[in-house]
C-alpha cells in the first residue's frame, strides 16, 4: 500500500514537472525561432544594405526583447508569489502566443516601410516580457514541485525542455531548408515557425490550467500571500540577490554565445554553409540536452558547486582556444567538437542554476528573487552577446569577443568560489523540516 501510494506521488510529481516543462519548452521555442530564421527575415524587416548591417539590426532587436525580461520577471514573478505558479505559468504562455502570431503576420519593409521594424519590435517585447516571467516562475515550480534528494535532476529539466526549443526551432529550420529554396525561404517561408509556435502556445495553456500547484504556495497563509512577492521583501535579501547576480553573469555570457551567437559565427567566419550549420547545431544541442538531467542528478549526489566550479575554471581556460581553432580550422567536423566541448563546459551551470537560485529565497519572495536578479542580468549581459559580438566583428576585432566571454565567466567563478554549497542551506529544505517538526 505504502509503495502504491509512493508510486503514485512520483508519477503526479513527473506529470506536473512535464506540463510545466512543456510551456516552458514552447516559450523558449518562440523565443529561439527569431534568432534561428533571422538569416531569412532580416531582409524583409530592414532597408537593403550588407548582410552584417543587416544581422546587427536583428540582433539589435534580440537584444531590446532581453530588455523586457526584467520587466516580465518584476510583474510575473510578483504575480507568481502572491496569486500562484500555475496562474502566472498559464498567463506568460498567453502573452508568449500574441507576440509569435504578430511577427507571423507582420508585412514586410518593403509593403509597410518603417513600421515593420516598429511593429516587430513591439512583438519581440511582448515576448521578452513572457519569457522574463517565465524564467524565475518556472525555476521556482519545478524546484518546489520535486521531492526531495530529486531537486537537482528535476529542476534540470528546465534546460532540457529550454534547449529542446531550440531544438524544435532548427529542426523546422532544417525540414523548411529542405522543402523550399532561399527565395522562398526569405519572402514567405520563415513565418512558418512563427505560426506553428503561437499554435502551440493555445495547447500548452490548456495543459497548464491542469496542472497541480505546488504545496509549498498552497501552504502559505493568506496574509503571507498578500505580502509576497514585494521589492521591499526581495530586500531583506541583498546577498542572495547579488549571489544570483554574480552566478548568472558568465553563465548567461556563455550560453547565448553557445547556443545562439555560434550559428552566425558557423557562416560568417568559419565560412560554413547555413544548411551544414543548422545540422551541426540539432547534434551537438542533442546532446546537450541529454547532459542535463545526468549531471542535476550528479549535483543530488556531490552538491551544485563542484558543478558551478568546473563551469568557471574550464571556461575561463578555455573559450578563447575554441573560438580561435574553430575559426582557423574551416572544418564542419572541428567546428562539431569544439561547439560540442564548448556546451559540455557550460552545462556545469545551466543543469544546476534554476535549483541553485530557488535554494537561496524562501517561498513568499522565490519567484521574484530567482527571477528579477537574473532578468536584470540576462538583459544586459546575455541579451546583449550577440550583439556586442557582431560589433566586433564589423570593426575588424572578432576575437576581443571571446575574451569578453572568458572575463565574464571568470567573475562568476569568483562567486562560485566564495558562495558555499547552496544545498546545504536550502530554505525549500529548511521550510519542510519546519513543517514536520
Amino acid at each position: 500500500m505504502i509503495k502504491s501510494s509512493e508510486h503514485a506521488n512520483t508519477r503526479r510529481i513527473a506529470g506536473n514537472i512535464f506540463k510545466g516543462s512543456l510551456g516552458n519548452l514552447i516559450e523558449w521555442y518562440d523565443w529561439y525561432v527569431y534568432a534561428a530564421f533571422a538569416v531569412y527575415f532580416s531582409t524583409e524587416f530592414f532597408p537593403q544594405g550588407d548582410t552584417t548591417s543587416q544581422l546587427l539590426n536583428t540582433a539589435a532587436i534580440f537584444a531590446v526583447g532581453f530588455l523586457m525580461r526584467p520587466l516580465g520577471s518584476l510583474l510575473l514573478g510578483r504575480y507568481a508569489d502572491r496569486y500562484g505558479r500555475r496562474a502566472a505559468l498559464t498567463l506568460s504562455i498567453t502573452i508568449m502566443a500574441c507576440g509569435s502570431l504578430v511577427i507571423a503576420v507582420t508585412p514586410s519593409y518593403q509593403t509597410i516601410g518603417i513600421f515593420a521594424p516598429i511593429i516587430l519590435v513591439l512583438a519581440r517585447l511582448l515576448q521578452g516580457l513572457s519569457l522574463g516571467g517565465e524564467y524565475g516562475t518556472s525555476a521556482t515550480y519545478l524546484s518546489e514541485m520535486a521531492n526531495t534528494g530529486r531537486r537537482g535532476f528535476y529542476s534540470s529539466f528546465q534546460y532540457v525542455t529550454l534547449v529542446a526549443g531550440q531544438m524544435i526551432a532548427l529542426g523546422v529550420q532544417i525540414i523548411l531548408q529542405l522543402s523550399l529554396n532561399e527565395t522562398e525561404m526569405r519572402a514567405w517561408g520563415w513565418r512558418i515557425p512563427f505560426v506553428i509556435g503561437a499554435l502551440g502556445a493555445l495547447t500548452v495553456l490548456w495543459l497548464r490550467r491542469t496542472m497541480d500547484e505546488s504545496e509549498q504556495y498552497n501552504k502559505m497563509d493568506k496574509d503571507d500571500k498578500e505580502k509576497a512577492g514585494t521589492i521591499r521583501a526581495l530586500m531583506k535579501y541583498p546577498k542572495a540577490v547579488l549571489t544570483v547576480v554574480g552566478l548568472t553573469l558568465g553563465g548567461t555570457v556563455a550560453f547565448y554565445t553557445y547556443t545562439t551567437y555560434l550559428q552566425k559565427f558557423m557562416v560568417n567566419s568559419v565560412g560554413l554553409n547555413k544548411e551544414l550549420v543548422s545540422l551541426i547545431n540539432f547534434v551537438a544541442l542533442l546532446i546537450f540536452v541529454i547532459l542535463q538531467p545526468l549531471a542535476g542528478m550528479l549535483s543530488d549526489r556531490i552538491g551544485r558547486r563542484p558543478l558551478l566550479m568546473c563551469f568557471g575554471i574550464f571556461g575561463t581556460i578555455l573559450t578563447v582556444p575554441i573560438f580561435l581553432l574553430m575559426r582557423q580550422s574551416h572544418s564542419a567536423i572541428a567546428a562539431f567538437l569544439l561547439m560540442l566541448l564548448g556546451l559540455i563546459i557550460v552545462t556545469g551551470y545551466t543543469s544546476i542554476n534554476a535549483i541553485v537560485k530557488a535554494e537561496l529565497f524562501p517561498t513568499e519572495i522565490r519567484a521574484l528573487g530567482v527571477g528579477l536578479p537574473y532578468g536584470l542580468t540576462v538583459a544586459i549581459f546575455g541579451g546583449t552577446a550577440e550583439f556586442v559580438a557582431l560589433w566586433f566583428k564589423s570593426i575588424g576585432s572578432e576575437s576581443l569577443f571571446f575574451y569578453y566571454v572568458a572575463i565574464c565567466i571568470f567573475i562568476s567563478f569568483i562567486v562560485y568560489w566564495r558562495m558555499g554549497e547552496s544545498s546545504k542551506r536550502s530554505y525549500i529544505e529548511a521550510e519542510l523540516k519546519a513543517e514536520n517538526n
